[in-house]
């Protein structure tokens, strides 16, 4: 995990002299038995690094706390209110501004913060250009470049996507029995009323055996791609 993190000094930020920052936002969250609580973050940083790296873009420390109220009914996860997560993300571009860095990445790891939506919407309507990214097509372009037989809704949390990226950035963090964690919950009609505990004993809807390095591998350098056309509008 601690790879995934930024360690630029002050200096570095400097002559990199990017005017586009890029923001990772996880969630801290069960993920079943086998996958860390930290499993969005994770996520959100290996993608944050990747677009980094091959774009020049100013990296910054993961948002861990997000909108998790889903799964509170299982150990382990905190929460903080749509408000919250609002604001520090518009305190985090004021800031940014301030320092002449003028736009801004959003990289979401967690599917329950719809808010972000709202969030980049009206900071581009505000003047503050705001992508929010991966969006679901750029996620869809993710499952089938890298040959993943499940789609967004069957393989929801703790599946084939989010254990493929596991292992291929961070494997240690993954626990043994992963591989006989699959749940199936294809029908969730009452998710933001119930939460998750309606439809899953484990925290798990999803697919986890399916899981493999090379397909999380392939993943992020489908949405490395993806992200061009985004990075493009952005910076017009």
């Amino acid at each position: 995990m601690k790879d995934l993190l930024t360690t630029a000094t002050s200096a570095e930020v400097a002559d990199l002299d990017s005017r586009v920052a890029v923001l990772p936002i996880g969630s801290f969250e069960q993920h079943g038995r086998y996958h860390p609580l930290t499993t969005d973050t994770v996520i959100a940083c290996a993608i944050s690094k990747r677009l980094a790296e091959d774009f020049d873009l100013f990296l910054l420390p993961p948002i861990t706390f997000s909108c998790s109220h889903e799964h509170a009914a299982f150990p382990g996860t905190v929460s903080i209110s749509a408000s919250t997560l609002t604001a520090l993300i518009q305190d985090i571009v004021g800031s940014l501004q301030a320092s002449g860095v003028s736009k801004l990445v959003v990289v979401n790891g967690h599917g329950g913060n719809y808010v972000l939506q709202n969030v980049v919407q009206e900071a581009n309507a505000g003047g503050v250009q705001t992508a929010l990214f991966p969006g679901r097509g750029d996620w869809e372009s993710a499952r089938a470049m890298s040959g993943m037989r499940t789609d967004g809704h069957e393989d929801m949390h703790a599946g084939e996507l989010e254990t493929s990226i596991l292992l291929h950035t961070a494997p240690e963090l993954l626990r043994d029995g992963y591989r006989t964690a699959d749940w199936r919950a294809d029908d969730r009609p009452f998710l933001l009323m119930s939460g998750m505990q309606e439809y899953t004993d484990s925290g798990v809807i999803g697919f986890p055996s399916l899981g493999t390095a090379e397909k999380g591998a392939r993943a992020l350098e489908s949405l490395a791609e993806s992200f061009k056309e985004h990075l493009r509008r952005l910076t017009r």
